[in-house]
């Protein structure tokens, strides 16, 4: 007998269940609380802000990162940001309001300030024990080992080590029990797994993955091994029947890491897994995302956009702008528009990546890359249609060449446009290297794809982590 269900969920979506549920409770008191104190309080703007301020908070929680995976690793940092976070999301809040109660004043009457203020005031203490009773409810679930999850992995070779590593390191559940069933049929067992203390390795001479299943009451049994010929598919089947999700080692990857895991992947699987669709209507639908958030943030950046071309003059001469062909959807040159943050003469010996702390970067140009506001430009490159808001980063042809002939795959990242931002750029660091570029290239494909909108839309709220917490900027 399997376990339910809902202990089966990432600990991420456990803790979002919790806050969303705790916010439910508590938000609606406190503005109850708030309105007896407050004579003639308008409904209208009481359903607002009972609308506003909660969806608000729950957004630059998850847009801040404190829903990943490092959030719950990193516990000390987690709750030191909490309550800037809140305040963040309270603050929006009140812009927000403030927005609509100018465009529909029928809504809002009596004392404006005062109010609003009242109704931020509460929502910052409201959110905060939320957000720091969810996490202590979550750090009880996590003890009592009430989240672990039961995996069943079939195969003990190179693959299940590799598939364990990954798990350690980047899973999106903290908790894990694996179990590996080894036959001799499937090939070597890897020494590391073999000289694990745990003793995880269940050693049979007859594969029998149902009566392994049901002894470890797995929620989710793997396929894994490094021989995967004579593997019994009825078994499997049966194993279906029985209630026990089975799941291809690539596609389990894929959904648990949120990448596609390149070392081990096979064109098979490739060709025959869901994605890499593009529809007439998802381009249309992205085209008009990438128009109207362009546009927004052009409008919104300006005064950073002026303060950084300001900035280059006073550092020295030289052009403000520089361009630099790059590539884009289907392999098509463009040419990518920046500020300049290094010397003139930065490539007088040829072009190479740029590495920390390099030499050729101008004093202005430190705080531009740190701001990411050297960026800004490329908001025309997508107004113009040549690039997106959201996907991989757009390389320079010579490079696209370099790392092409040493990395399989690395052109399907062109099937769709070059971004300003993308999954690699929220996930992984800034990289200088062929080793780089292929763990950047997991998340690429990720992307190109799992690519929606929603998917749009969830990497461009967490930007806003990347740009006010950066990580490996260069």
């Amino acid at each position: 007998m399997t376990r339910p269900r809902l202990l089966r969920a990432t600990v991420a979506r456990s803790l979002f269940t919790l806050d969303v549920a705790l916010v439910a409770i508590l938000w609606p008191i406190a503005l109850w609380l708030a309105q007896a104190n407050v004579a003639g309080q308008p409904g209208g703007a009481t359903v607002l802000r009972g609308l506003v301020y909660p969806v608000a908070d729950l957004l630059l929680l998850y847009a801040m990162g404190l829903y990943r995976r490092e959030a719950f690793v990193e516990k000390h940092h987690s709750a030191l940001r909490v309550p800037m976070v809140v305040a963040m999301g309270a603050a929006t809040a009140l812009i927000v309001c403030e927005a609509i109660y100018r465009l529909v004043p029928s809504i809002y009457s009596g004392h404006a300030q005062r109010d609003e203020f009242l109704a931020t005031s509460l929502a910052f203490v409201c959110f905060t024990l939320c957000a720091f009773a969810a996490r202590v409810g979550l750090d009880i679930l996590l003890r009592r080992r009430l989240l672990r999850r039961q995996l069943l992995v079939v195969g003990a070779g190179m693959r299940a080590w590799d598939l364990l590593r990954m798990l350690t390191k980047e899973g999106a559940s903290l908790n894990y029990d694996i179990t590996f069933l080894h036959d001799p049929a499937l090939g070597q067992i890897d020494p590391r797994l073999e000289s694990d203390p745990d003793g995880r390795i269940l050693r049979t001479d007859r594969l029998r993955v149902l009566e392994a299943a049901r002894q470890v009451g797995a929620d989710q049994i793997v396929i894994a091994p490094d021989e995967r010929r004579g593997m019994d598919l009825e078994q499997l089947l049966a194993c279906k029947k029985a209630g026990f999700p089975v799941v291809q080692y690539l596609s389990f990857v894929e959904h648990e890491i949120r990448r596609v895991d390149i070392k081990r992947m096979d064109l098979g699987w490739l060709v025959f897994s869901d994605g890499f669709y593009f529809g007439a209507i998802d381009r249309f639908l992205k085209r008009t995302f990438d128009l109207v958030v362009s546009l927004t943030m052009l409008i919104l950046t300006a005064p950073l956009l002026l303060f950084g071309i300001l900035a280059i003059r006073l550092d020295g001469t030289g052009p403000v702008f520089y361009q630099q062909d790059r590539v884009t959807l289907d392999g098509k040159i463009f040419q990518i528009l920046k500020l300049r943050t290094m010397r003139v003469d930065a490539e007088a010996s040829g072009a190479v990546w740029a590495a920390q702390q390099d030499s050729r970067i101008t004093r202005a140009g430190v705080i531009l890359r740190r701001a990411r506001i050297d960026e800004l430009p490329q908001l025309v490159n997508i107004l113009r249609g040549e690039m997106s808001f959201v996907g991989p980063r757009p390389e320079r042809p010579m490079f696209v060449d370099q790392l092409a002939a040493q990395i399989p795959l690395y052109r399907e990242r062109h099937m769709v446009k070059a971004g300003l931002t993308g999954w690699a750029q929220v996930n992984y660091p800034y990289g200088a290297s062929v080793d780089d570029a292929r763990s950047k290239l997991s998340y690429d494909l990720y992307y190109v794809k799992n690519f929606s909108i929603l998917f749009d839309f969830a990497i461009l709220l967490q930007t806003l982590r990347v740009v006010l917490w950066p990580s490996g900027v260069r």
